[in-house]
Formats: C-alpha cells, structure tokens, sequence
C-alpha cells in the first residue's frame, strides 16, 4: 500500500509527521536512491527508504511508561553525554518521548516509536488531557484559581481554560505555600511554569500523575513499563486511529 513518505518514516520509528518532513526538505532522504521531496508517495514494502544513507526498517511498535526523576533530560539523545529518558527504558527500539517535562519536573511521560500517534497527542485539535501536582511559594486565592479556569495571557497567548483545585497550604522554610491538581488540555513550553509566575506563584515542584488518562502509579521514580494491550487501544481510540 503507498502512503506519503513522512508517513512511512514515522512509521518506522523517526518521529513525529513533523520531524520527519523537516528531514525531508533537508535533503536527507532518498527513495530507490533518489533525494526525496515532500509530495512523494511511497511503497513501503517495495522502494527502498534511506534517510543518511542508512535504509528505513519498519519495526514493531512500542509504547512505554516512565515516571521520570528529576535531572533527566527529555530526550532520544544528548550532544552533551547527559542522561536521558531514552536511558532509563530497556528497549532497543528507536522510542523517543511524546513531548517533553523539563529537567526539574518529574512524573508521567510516554515513549514510543509510533510516530503517528506520537504526532496526534501532541495536536491541540485532540484536546489530550495532562494532570498535574504544583506546590507554588505564597498562597493561591480562589480568584486567581479562577483566572486558570478562564485562561491566562502568556507572551504566546491566552491559555485554554484549566481545570484547578486547591489541596493544600502550608508554610516552607518560613513561607507560605499552595499545593494545586492542574488539569490542561494543551502542552506549551513549560507552560504550567508560566501560567503561574503570571499570577506571581513561582513552581517549587511539579509532577505530572496522568497524561492522556495514563497514570504513573506503582512506578518508582526511574521505573518504567510496557502500556497494555487496551492502554494502547484507548490511546489509539482517543485520538482516531482505532
């Protein structure tokens, strides 16, 4: 069966739709040892895919859960030799991360090698819901939990509304504290940072519990897992695929 080239790579593992194509306009790939375009159909079965010289295998999919520690970079690799959540799941598949928690935020993070699905929960279109914990120096008002529920002016737009709940105050190193559950159906750079120095709270910690109704639960910090036959389906279903 033919498919668009990009479709093929991230089929087969090289990344999202998006990271595939930016290959293409490089000029890395070939198809039967010709450089390849964008609007090129191919048959994955019977063309040979070359993307640096190197031919293009399909490979069986896989989909991880990790609960990531802090201090771990959010990356399939690093330049500068740091670790990575690649590191800490034992596959030799080309998985990378669906997204990304920066290096302090710890919690729910999936990898996989499925490209289009990786591409889909990422797509704000999906509305993929993302559940966090926040502990934020100073003590959060009901008005400004209203202002997340409407959504905040950032430097690259208004928010989406967020779900918001206060669990706890409390008082750390003699200052005040507010522990919130966030739930966001979008996935900014470190937006949840943002939208609270908005409101003047800066984050002390973050956690993310569940990312596209996946929870890290029974997961150590480091610990990862293989998503079951009807977690993958769910996710697949979720966002149209199944």
């Amino acid at each position: 069966m033919k498919v668009r080239l990009q479709k093929a790579l991230a089929e087969a593992g090289l990344g999202s739709r998006r990271a595939c194509e930016q290959l293409i306009r490089a000029g890395r790939v070939t198809v039967d040892g010709a450089v390849a375009d964008l609007g090129c159909v191919v048959d994955p079965d019977g063309q040979v895919i070359c993307v640096d010289g190197r031919r293009v295998l399909a490979e069986a999919k896989e989909y991880w859960l990790l609960n990531k520690p802090a201090g771990v970079l959010s990356a399939a690799s690093d330049a500068r030799g740091r670790r990575t959540v690649v590191d800490l799941v034992p596959t030799e598949a080309r998985i990378y991360p669906v997204g990304r928690l920066d290096l302090a935020t710890t919690g729910v993070l999936l990898l996989t090698n499925d490209g289009e699905l990786a591409a889909r929960l990422l797509h704000p279109r999906y509305h993929v819901t993302k559940e966090y914990f926040v502990k934020v120096r100073g003590l959060v008002t009901e008005e400004e939990c209203e202002l997340l529920r409407r959504g905040v002016s950032l430097e690259d737009g208004l928010t989406a509304p967020a779900g918001v709940r206060i669990l706890k105050r409390g008082v750390e190193k003699g200052r005040p504290t507010t522990t919130l559950r966030l739930v966001l159906h979008e996935g900014r750079k470190r937006q949840v940072r943002r939208m609270m120095e908005v409101l003047g709270h800066p984050v002390l910690a973050l956690h993310r519990m569940r990312f596209a109704g996946l929870s890290g639960a029974g997961l150590a910090p480091g610990e990862s897992r293989r998503l079951s036959e009807p977690e993958v389906k769910a996710l697949l279903k979720r966002v149209g695929l199944l």
